[in-house]
């Protein structure tokens, strides 16, 4: 089953690539950006999980910043040995580092258990429409989420969908997928 994964990571990720390099990308992410901000999930949360996108996935920028405008906690995840991953605070004064995986990680010590997160934001390359993901391959959400007992959301551009391939037992699913539709 990996064998059929590791190729539509493969593909997903181009396609990322080619959204990234689209000049419709800051309008798909409006259309995602205006669900979520409108959604129960997001207006009835206080404190929202999610990692500092890098160039080809959603913007997260703008929705940390939004979060701060409403008043909200953020937390962004620092991958831990053993691959784990915590979520510590983080505010317009912390400063990140990049990990050997490109990945930006807070310098913070101020962490939170998964039960004090109440909308985790979890990312993925490619999407089943029932909420299944694929994620970049190290497995620290599918980990995480095991222990996770809030709401999850996706930000995902409709090129990420496909429902050609079977999730696994370990796959943890996510509740509602935002798409720029």
């Amino acid at each position: 089953m990996s064998h059929i994964k590791e190729k539509l990571r493969k593909l997903g990720i181009e396609n990322l690539q080619k959204i990234a390099r689209s000049e419709q990308k800051q309008q798909k992410e409006q259309k995602i950006y205006q669900q979520l901000f409108q959604s129960n999930e997001w207006q009835q949360a206080k404190v929202v999980g999610l990692t500092m996108a890098n160039e080809i996935e959603v913007a997260t920028t703008p929705i940390i910043e939004k979060a701060w405008e409403e008043g909200k906690t953020i937390l962004v995840p620092k991958t831990l040995p053993e691959r784990q991953m915590c979520f510590f605070k983080i505010d317009p004064d912390t400063r990140f580092e990049r990990t050997a995986f490109g990945v930006l990680e807070p310098l913070s010590d101020h962490s939170f258990s998964p039960d004090a997160i109440d909308l985790l934001i979890v990312p993925g390359v490619v999407y089943h429409q029932n909420g299944y993901r694929i994620g970049f391959g190290g497995g620290y959400y599918d980990r995480y989420l095991a222990n996770y007992p809030n709401q999850t959301c996706s930000l995902v551009f409709q090129e990420q969908i496909n429902n050609q391939w079977v999730p696994e037992s370990f796959d943890k699913k996510v509740q509602h997928l935002f798409i720029d539709k």
